[in-house]
């Protein structure tokens, strides 16, 4: 499994829903299997199969989060620097196509939230901006075509 870069506001986050589906999932997945099998045969039992079901994915879930976080790396936010935007930056830009400004803060890909303004590092708007300067003009490749953004403003 890959390295994944996570804040440590973000690592908290996946260690509390790691908790949550052990201690508060798990046991009431339990103990739906047990209902549905005290209900007697479990060959045309749905909701025996419904229950063992819902316990593989929790299961599945579980597992994918504990890879995640044992392979994350937590960013140090005291090393950073607003010279060049770079992963944990909000950048203020201007679509220059549209003259609408826009601001976003480029964060690990499983921390991304848009509806919070926060883009995953592997979109192509944030591959497009890493590295770039305040006052730069980027042309950026996007499925709808090519965007160019004026870099207004590097921050936290």
């Amino acid at each position: 499994m890959a390295i994944t870069f996570m804040t440590k506001e973000g690592y908290k986050k996946k260690m509390e829903e790691i908790a949550y589906l052990e201690n508060v999932k798990r046991p009431e997945i339990s103990a739906a299997i047990a209902e549905a099998r005290d209900k007697g045969d479990l060959s045309e039992n749905a909701e025996y199969d419904a229950a063992k079901e819902a316990q593989g994915m929790l299961e599945m879930k579980i597992s994918q989060l504990k890879d995640l976080v044992a392979n994350a790396r937590i960013l140090d936010e005291s090393k950073l620097n607003t010279d060049v935007i770079q992963i944990l930056n909000r950048v203020k830009l201007k679509n220059l196509t549209k003259g609408v400004e826009l601001e976003y803060t480029i964060v690990a890909d499983s921390e991304a939230n848009l509806k919070e303004k926060k883009i995953a590092s592997s979109t192509p708007i944030a591959q497009g901006l890493l590295g770039h300067k305040v006052g730069d003009v980027v042309e950026i490749k996007v499925p709808a075509g090519v965007m160019k953004f004026e870099i207004l403003e590097i921050g936290f």
